[in-house]
C-alpha cells in the first residue's frame, strides 16, 4: 500500500462516484481535495489507515473483494467492490471500526473519506443523505437475498441428510425427529394412527449367498414395493440395517392390519433382477403392526410394533403380527 497524491491532485473527479450521484454542490469536490488517494497492489489486503476512527472506502479504479469470515474460520466471498462503489458507510454511521476483509482484486486507488468528513458532507450536502440510504438499502436487500439462498440450501442439505442413500426412504434420524410430533398430533386432533415395523427375512443368509451388492438391490427392491403401496400421507422409513418401518397417520388398528397385509404380498411378489439368466429368489418379510393409544408416546409406539415383529418372526416368518 502507499499513499499516492490527495484527492485534489489525484485527477479524479466526485461525479461518477455513487456517493456523489446527482449531486450538483461544487463545493463537494473542494471538501474532497484533501482526503487521501491509496493504491494497493493486487492480493493485498486493505490496512487500516484511521486507527481508531471509522471511514469510507471509495474505489476510484480497480476492484476489492470482501471476505466475511465464517463460524468454521474459513474465508467466504462476497461481492465485488467496482470503481463508483464504496464500502464502509455503516462503520461510520455507527461509529465502530469493522476488522478488516477486504483484499485487491487487482492494483486499486481507493478514496479514504474519514467519518467526520462523512457526517460534514451528509449535513453540508443535499443528495449525500439521500445517496447513503439507497446504497445501505441495496447492500441490505442483497444480504437479505444471500440469506435466504443460504436458508434455501441450508434447508435442501437438512433434507438431504435425513434420506437414506441406499432406498432414498426417509432414514431413521427422520423419524426419531418426526414421530414424536406426529404422535402429539394425533393425541391432540384424537385422531388415529399406526406404526409397522418390517424386517427382512433371512437377510444375512441372502448377503452370505449373493454378495452385499444384490443385498443391495434388495433393499431396494423392498422400499419401491413400500413406496409403489403406500398413501402420499403415509411414511416409509429405512429404520436401520434390513429394518425398514411405515408410519400411517390417520389409520386405526383395522387399517394398521390391512395395509401390512397388503405389503406382505406384494413384498414376496417382488422381483429382484427378473432380466438375469438365474433370476434371485423373492425377498420376504415379517410385520409387526401397533396403533397408537390415549396413554402412550412414540417410544411406547415403536416398542409395541417392534415386539409385535418378534411375533411374527417367531411364527415362521412372512407374516404379520399386531
Amino acid at each position: 500500500m502507499e499513499e499516492i497524491t490527495s484527492f485534489g491532485q489525484s485527477g479524479y473527479t466526485s461525479s461518477k462516484l455513487h456517493l456523489f450521484d446527482g449531486v450538483t454542490d461544487t463545493g463537494v469536490d473542494a471538501l474532497l481535495a484533501p482526503c487521501t488517494v491509496l493504491r494497493i497492489a493486487a492480493d493485498e489486503e486493505l490496512p487500516n489507515t484511521h486507527g481508531t476512527e471509522a471511514c469510507v472506502y471509495v474505489v476510484l479504479r480497480g476492484a476489492l473483494i470482501n471476505f466475511l469470515v465464517a463460524d468454521n474460520n474459513q474465508q467466504r466471498r462476497t461481492d465485488k467492490i467496482l470503481p463508483g462503489e464504496s464500502i464502509g458507510e455503516l462503520s461510520v454511521l455507527d461509529e465502530a471500526v469493522p476488522s478488516n476483509t477486504m483484499t485487491a482484486l487487482e492494483e486499486t486507488d481507493l478514496l479514504v473519506i474519514s467519518s467526520r468528513l462523512m457526517w460534514k458532507l451528509i449535513d453540508e450536502v443535499d443528495g449525500i443523505a439521500r445517496n447513503l440510504l439507497r446504497q445501505l438499502s441495496f447492500r441490505l436487500r442483497a444480504a437479505n437475498a444471500q440469506l435466504r439462498r443460504r436458508e434455501k440450501v441450508g434447508e435442501f442439505y437438512r433434507q438431504l441428510s435425513m434420506i437414506d442413500g441406499l432406498t432414498s426412504l426417509y432414514n431413521r434420524a427422520w423419524m426419531i425427529d418426526r414421530l414424536p410430533i406426529m404422535v402429539e398430533e394425533a393425541h391432540t386432533a384424537a385422531r388415529p394412527l399406526s406404526l409397522i415395523m418390517i424386517d427382512l427375512d433371512y437377510f444375512k443368509k441372502f448377503n452370505d449367498v449373493y454378495g452385499h451388492q444384490m443385498g443391495d438391490a434388495a433393499l431396494r427392491v423392498a422400499a419401491g414395493v413400500l413406496s409403489a403401496a403406500l398413501r402420499p400421507s403415509d411414511f416409509a422409513v429405512r429404520y436401520g440395517g434390513e429394518e425398514l418401518t411405515v408410519i400411517l397417520p390417520d389409520s386405526d388398528a383395522a387399517a394398521g392390519k390391512m395395509v401390512a397385509q397388503r405389503l406382505c404380498d406384494r413384498m414376496r411378489q417382488a422381483i429382484v433382477f427378473e432380466d438375469m439368466r438365474l433370476p434371485l429368489p423373492h425377498v420376504t418379510a415379517s410385520f409387526g403392526v401397533a396403533t397408537l393409544t390415549a396413554h402412550h408416546g412414540a417410544e411406547d409406539l415403536i416398542t409395541r410394533a417392534d415386539a409385535a415383529l418378534y411375533r411374527a418372526k417367531e411364527a415362521g416368518r412372512n407374516q404379520i403380527s399386531f
